[in-house]
């Protein structure tokens, strides 16, 4: 197996890891996404700045990547338009 180099820590460190072992995006990510969420679903996650909790499983999974009909701010963030 090749080795390559990630660089980490605001690019001051690096780590050589296994070529076989790069799932960090594609459908690979995807399915390591996926069975992630489903190992920690009893646990909480922290929203509204810190003043609530969830639990990760209750957060809904995205299906559609469509943009159609959302807002898209310009300049400063005084304009938008529609896509």
């Amino acid at each position: 197996m090749a080795k390559i180099r990630i660089h980490s820590g605001r690019g001051t460190g690096t780590i050589e890891i296994d070529k076989s072992a790069t799932n960090w995006a594609g459908s690979e990510f995807k399915k390591v996404q996926e069975a992630r969420k489903k190992s920690a679903e009893d646990k909480y996650v922290t929203v509204g700045r810190g003043t609530g909790k969830i639990k990760f499983g209750d957060i809904p999974t995205t299906k559609s990547k469509s943009t159609k009909g959302m807002w898209v701010s310009s300049g400063r963030g005084t304009g938008r338009r529609k896509l």
